[in-house]
């Protein structure tokens, strides 16, 4: 329960990308831009940021895929399922990072005590 609460407003950080963004939609341009640049982006920096501070953890890119799953049906059209792997691949490659960051400045920090 405690790791969940951690990950928390990184999910809500997500909930904004997934379910506010859309309304930014205008036409097929822009609803490309989003879908493959905007919560690309987020994604990927919002997990960075949540391996950096809280280290590696499976379940997060799951929680992401989950949270994206309704908003297909909200937005967009079955075509867009794809992205439930490639959001969840994107934050799973991002918390990776984000916990390799956080290993090597324990280990720097170590190095100087």
């Amino acid at each position: 329960m405690e790791k969940f609460r951690k990950m928390l407003p990184y999910l809500l950080a997500m909930i904004f990308a997934f379910y506010i963004l859309p309304f930014l939609i205008i036409d097929t341009g822009s609803g490309m831009f989003i879908l493959l640049i905007g919560i690309p982006m987020i994604c990927y920096i919002v997990s960075m940021i949540y391996g950096i501070k809280n280290s590696f953890n499976l379940l997060y890119p799951l929680f992401i895929m989950l949270l994206f799953a309704p908003s297909i049906f909200i937005f967009y059209n079955d075509s867009a399922t794809i992205y439930i792997v490639i959001y969840g691949s994107i934050s799973l490659i991002g918390n990776f990072i984000g916990s390799l960051i956080r290993k090597r400045k324990q280990l720097n920090k170590s190095k100087f005590l």
